[in-house]
């Protein structure tokens, strides 16, 4: 990657004072490894993908352990759960010592069950995705995500009304995505060269050792087809229909394709026990660079004349904010999104120690009060000091006296 900064490379530094052991989780190539070393670029570095540092851990726990008792990054943990239980004996002979192991992996069900029984307590998650635009800009982290450092209230407009406005074209980075070396070496053939052999390698290699009995074939489609349903709510028994599978096994698929950190699962809000309210799950892509390119979308004027454009804005800026979530190391947060039977809808809603905050997404440059009746309305009823929309506009201002227009350029 070159140098470029990460946002979440401060949340790191702060952990490793906490914690004796940090993991980094994240899909391929999002730059876990680059930023591991970015962080502590003095430390040994050991990569379990590779022969040579896999034999060398394993042949000898206590060994490896007595001759690196600290100050080790260990690359695709993932390849080892054996791992964790080891590491639990070394961190637990001196609990008082911090900063001493950053672990990267690719999720996988067996790698955070291994954390879960034998390093809670002593082990701090970091989830990286892929890079977010000011990042790929070198810009510093966006000023809106202060406002959820504390209970919100309605002075924190204050904050949202003196936010900058990042420059460059919005839509080439929805078109581009995140993942940083296809956006860097910024040459069309080249990128969706590498997103074709990134898409292949994810099919054939992380899923199928993940899952070795899974019908790759099958699987293969269904990840496909879920370019054209980001944004919106799975209807598991039509898709299974299409690729000729249960609706069972789409939840399976759905659930593989989260934990792999391809696909993000969103539930619907659990704050109201109203039966009007949807309670299935929408999700999104988590990348809008992969989203377009199993959708054929190559260029700029096909991204702007899809019907799905709008889809893959909402995608795009749902995970932009949940990057700088992630990055501003909030305590105790989650995110879900909000809709009614009769069709009101709220794209994402945020919830944590600072309360609850709605937000909608629109594509257009403009955005009218009467397009934004429910999240209008779940203001005043949960009595919230405001609410947010999102969209392509050039300014911060207010639309109502508790709805405030934030361009997505700002976040």
């Amino acid at each position: 990657m070159n140098g470029l900064n990460r946002d979440q490379s401060q949340v790191i530094n702060q952990l490793l004072n906490l914690f004796p052991v940090v993991l980094i989780v994240g899909a391929r190539q999002v730059g876990k490894t680059t930023l591991a070393k970015m962080c502590r670029p003095d430390w040994h570095y050991f990569d379990l993908e590779r022969g040579s540092d896999f034999d060398f851990i394993t042949n000898d726990f206590d060994f490896f352990f007595r001759e690196y008792p600290a100050h080790v990054i260990i690359d695709e943990a993932q390849e080892l759960p054996q791992l964790f239980r080891e590491l639990r004996g070394v961190i637990d002979a001196d609990r008082t010592q911090k900063n001493r192991f950053i672990l990267t992996g690719s999720s996988s069900p067996e790698m955070l069950s291994g954390i879960s029984d034998s390093l809670a307590g002593r082990v701090a998650i970091v989830e990286l995705g892929t890079c977010k635009r000011n990042e790929i800009a070198g810009e510093p982290l966006s000023g809106f995500y202060q406002i959820f450092t504390k209970p919100i209230e309605a002075n924190d407009l204050q904050i949202l009304k003196h936010l900058s406005v990042s420059s460059g074209d919005l839509l080439s980075s929805v078109l581009r995505g995140g993942y940083p070396e296809p956006v860097l070496a910024d040459h069309p053939d080249a990128f969706f060269a590498w997103m074709d052999n990134y898409f292949k390698t994810y099919i054939a290699s992380d899923v199928r050792r993940l899952f070795p009995r899974l019908d790759m074939v099958k699987y293969r489609r269904f990840i496909s087809m879920l370019a054209s349903l980001s944004g919106t709510i799975i209807n598991k028994a039509q898709l299974g229909r299409a690729i000729d599978v249960s609706e069972v096994t789409i939840r399976d698929y759905l659930d593989i394709a989260h934990q792999t950190l391809i696909w993000r699962n969103i539930p619907s809000y659990a704050g109201t026990a109203a039966r009007a309210v949807v309670k299935m799950p929408k999700g999104i892509l988590r990348d809008s660079g992969l989203l377009n390119y199993l959708g054929n979308i190559t260029t700029r004027e096909q991204l702007v004349r899809s019907p799905l454009v709008g889809q893959i804005f909402e995608s795009f800026v749902i995970e932009e904010i949940l990057k700088g979530m992630h990055a501003s190391n909030i305590a105790k947060w989650d995110y879900s999104y909000y809709r009614t039977r009769n069709g009101a809808e709220i794209d994402l809603i945020l919830e944590g120690s600072f309360g609850l905050m709605p937000i909608e997404i629109k594509f257009g440059t403009s955005t009218r009060l009467k397009q934004l009746i429910a999240l209008t309305r779940f203001v005043q009823e949960q009595q919230l000091p405001f609410g947010i929309v999102i969209n392509q506009s050039t300014e911060v201002r207010m639309l109502s006296d508790f709805i405030i227009q934030v361009p997505a350029s700002a976040i």
